[in-house]
């Protein structure tokens, strides 16, 4: 379908002053983007954040759902993050590499993805491989193969559309590639997504990095990834947690990965709801909580949505009764069929997130 470019002009209003053609850096934003931003923002204001969010969870699933539509892919595939460099270290640091593990990729990867192999090699002693390029520019997938078939790869990463040049990477050969060896593939769509047509099931890619700001027209400190459903099964956990002082103990190394060891707490309702979670019996927990307990019922959550789908479980399959004094996120993203009442004092955010379950909190007896 052919654009309208006058009338997409006249819904810009930066066109009205000045010529812009920084595109690849970001667009100028529609008028019905502007309004967005400044209505979702006079909301937050008047309402609060949390709320909200929670009043325009439909426009934010549509939004999923867009994205979605625009990579060929479905809503569950997709991530928002707060920019493309975001999404795509996101995507790194899921990957499970060990001291010696190859990383593959190009001479043209963007400068930040660059940086961040750099890192992986001085912390972690993954070497880099740059493929060559082919004669007429481009990374050459027959060498990629080569690569991957005598080194072996963990990973091969690649920029689509790099920001130096007009160059368009084979993104399609080198995922060919990446499916017949098994290996993990990401791809930095950045400059590509909504500048030219983008499937990443065709591209073959793992991971598929990309930002709202520029051919797309939207805000700034939107970005977006897309993980493929083999990656999903495969479990794996973007490196989140940093270690602070004495806090070494929380951490357990499983994989090459740094991941933070769920809490006692979170272990003992775990194991309590086990009957409820693989066998859809009912059960009653009662715990004591203290404030360094987190996200109390979040990893709970998460294997029960993993293994019954958004529906979760009937109502009062699992009632978590607590008492004492919960730490941040009380319940966030407690799934159907989870109850959980805490009789004392919680922290901020209660129920952030909360996506179906049920959660009340009463003072302790005696209070006013």
């Amino acid at each position: 379908m052919p654009l309208d470019v006058a009338r997409l002009r006249a819904d810009t209003p930066g066109c009205a002053g000045r010529v812009h053609l920084n595109n690849a850096g970001a667009s100028l934003m529609p008028a019905s983007v502007l309004r967005a931003a400044r209505g979702h923002l006079e909301l937050e204001a008047r309402i609060g954040g949390y709320e909200a969010a929670d009043a325009r969870a439909a426009q934010v699933a549509a939004a999923y759902d867009a994205v979605a539509e625009l990579l060929g892919v479905a809503a569950a595939n997709i991530a928002f993050t707060e920019n493309a460099t975001a999404a795509f270290n996101q995507a790194l640091s899921c990957v499970p590499f060990r001291r010696g593990d190859v990383l593959v990729t190009s001479a043209n990867d963007y400068v930040s993805n660059q940086i961040a192999y750099l890192s992986l090699q001085a912390r972690m002693g993954v070497e880099v491989v740059r493929a060559p390029d082919l004669p007429e520019g481009g990374v050459d997938p027959a060498a990629v193969a080569r690569i991957v078939h005598r080194r072996g790869a963990r990973l091969v990463a690649l920029t689509h559309v790099p920001t130096n040049s007009g160059l368009v990477q084979p993104v399609e050969e080198v995922g060919e590639v990446c499916r017949e060896r098994g290996v993990l593939y990401l791809v930095d769509a950045c400059q590509s997504v909504g500048q030219m047509p983008v499937d990443a099931r065709a591209i073959g890619c793992d991971f598929l990095s990309a930002t709202a700001r520029k051919y797309l027209r939207g805000p700034r400190g939107a970005g977006f990834l897309y993980v493929s459903d083999r990656v999903l099964d495969m479990d794996l956990e973007p490196l989140l947690h940093r270690p602070g002082e004495g806090d070494e103990a929380a951490i357990q190394r499983a994989e090459g990965q740094v991941r933070p060891a769920p809490s006692p707490l979170e272990r003992q309702l775990f194991d309590a709801a086990v009957p409820a979670v693989r066998e859809g019996r009912p059960v009653g927990i009662r715990a004591e909580v203290r404030p360094s307990d987190r996200t109390v019922g979040a990893r709970l959550a998460c294997e029960l949505i993993r293994r019954h789908g958004s529906e979760g479980l009937p109502a009062g399959s699992v009632r978590v009764a607590l008492h004492g004094a919960a730490g941040q996120s009380l319940g966030a993203f407690l799934a159907p069929g989870m109850e959980l009442e805490l009789e004392g004092f919680a922290n901020d955010a209660v129920a952030k997130g909360m996506a179906g379950g049920r959660i009340s909190v009463v003072p302790p007896p005696g209070m006013p």
